[in-house]
Parts: structure tokens; C-alpha cells; sequence
């Protein structure tokens, strides 16, 4: 079982916006939107649920979720949320634990496949998936684009966040396709360090773990908007359909 990054301490702060796109309405709304629209009257499960970033204002929209999350400190705060306690969660690692339901739309957003750090654990994830999808049903992920190519010759770290109180930076290790991400946040008036452990993966490399799931490309797009994917994009939002006829 992976190891628990997000303890109480990482958990109180988690949801602090700290200029972070994720939490902006906009970005929020965007994400709603694309897995209503495949939910239809559906149900659906997150994958990594959290502190209900996506899974509450979903709710909201009239589709029923249920979550599996790895930390009882990230699910505590979502808890303590209104409307948080109607959210039925399973602790545990999602690439493994069940949950006795099939939904129409099972999915994971902001690179937390990437929490998985060996292949053996995501493609068990993608089986995990394609095991709770109705036929019919749709498997998403949201996921950064390995920065490697952007870097320059011979670098092995990149900065994602660089701001007033929060520094982050990605230190990648090539030949096992890992990389840690390290961040030192301003937290009440002093700074905290800590790493965090993920696997980074190709588009490509998705894709097969979905076929040998048993689960076959839909449509792959650089957001939540369906903007197109192309050879620059930084992210992508793709989704894969359980073969059969459309679940209800």
C-alpha cells in the first residue's frame, strides 16, 4: 500500500488556494461540468477524493458520488464540510479497495494517478477502475504532461511554484521515471518542508494500461474545457469508455 503524504498537518492546509488555479471557481467549474456531462443520470466514484474539491460541488449537480481516499486526515476535512458527511468514502488505496457499487463515471484529477509510483500500482488502478464502470461507463484522468522535454540540457529540476509563501519544486529521476515533489510553505508564520514521492507517465503509456484494463480511448483534451490536445500541451484530460452499451 502507498504511503499516507497527507497527514493532518498537510490536510489543515491542503484546501489554502495560495494562487493555485485548482481552487479558482472558474477551474472548479470546468471540471464539474465535464464529468456531469458524462455522468448524465449516472453516478460516479473519485478516485482520491480528498477534502472534496471536485466531489462536493459534483454532488451538488445532482450526481452521487462516493469516494476512496488513502488519508483519513484529507477525509476528515471533507467531513467538515457542508454536505460533506452525505459523501460515502472508503479508506484506502485506490488502486485496490472496492467498493460494492458500478458507476458511470470513475475518475482522478489533478495528477494524483501520479501518487501510484510504480506502473505494477497504476495499471492494478486502471483494473481497479474499469472493475467499479458499468459497461458503458467512463474512466478520467487529469494529468500533467512530463516536463522533460522543457527542461534544459542536463537539468533535472524544474520550479512549479514560486510565490510569497510557498516554493515547489519537481526533481525528476530519469531513468526510473520518478520524480519528488519538495515544497516549502509558509504555514503560520514559519516555513515547512516537505517531499512528496510521484511516478510520472506518458499519454501513451496510459493508454496501455487502459487496453490491457480492458478500456479504450474516448476522446483526450489539454483541459477541462475541451481544449484541443496538441504536441504543446502541458496537461491532459483523458477519457476512457468501458466497452458495452451506455450505462444508465
Amino acid at each position: 500500500m502507498p504511503d499516507d503524504y497527507f497527514g493532518e498537518e498537510v490536510a489543515a492546509h491542503y484546501d489554502d488556494p495560495d494562487g493555485s488555479e485548482e481552487f479558482e471557481p472558474g477551474a472548479i467549474d470546468a471540471t464539474v461540468q465535464f464529468l456531469a456531462d458524462l455522468a448524465g443520470d449516472g453516478s460516479a466514484l473519485e478516485l482520491g477524493v480528498g477534502t472534496g474539491r471536485i466531489a462536493l460541488p459534483l454532488q451538488e449537480r445532482g450526481v452521487a458520488v462516493q469516494g476512496i481516499d488513502l488519508s483519513a486526515s484529507m477525509v476528515a476535512q471533507l467531513r467538515s464540510k457542508p454536505g460533506g458527511d452525505t459523501i460515502p468514502v472508503a479508506i484506502g488505496d485506490f488502486a485496490s479497495t472496492r467498493v460494492d457499487a458500478v458507476f458511470k463515471v470513475v475518475y482522478l484529477v489533478f495528477n494524483t494517478i501520479g501518487n501510484l509510483t510504480s506502473q505494477d500500482e497504476q495499471v492494478e488502478c486502471f483494473r481497479n477502475a474499469a472493475r467499479h464502470l458499468a459497461p458503458g461507463g467512463f474512466f478520467v484522468i487529469e494529468v500533467n504532461v512530463p516536463e522533460l522535454r522543457r527542461l534544459p540540457p542536463g537539468e533535472t529540476v524544474k520550479a512549479f511554484a514560486v510565490t510569497s509563501t510557498h516554493l515547489g519544486f519537481d526533481e525528476f529521476d530519469v531513468a526510473d521515471q520518478g520524480l519528488v515533489s519538495h515544497h516549502w510553505m509558509l504555514l503560520d508564520g514559519r516555513w515547512e518542508a516537505r517531499s512528496i514521492p510521484f511516478r510520472y507517465v506518458w499519454p501513451a503509456e496510459l493508454d496501455l494500461m487502459a487496453r490491457i484494463a480492458g478500456l479504450r480511448l474516448r476522446e483526450r483534451w489539454s483541459g477541462w474545457r475541451r481544449e484541443p490536445f496538441t504536441s504543446d500541451s502541458t496537461k491532459h484530460v483523458s477519457v476512457w469508455e468501458k466497452p458495452g452499451s451506455v450505462a444508465q
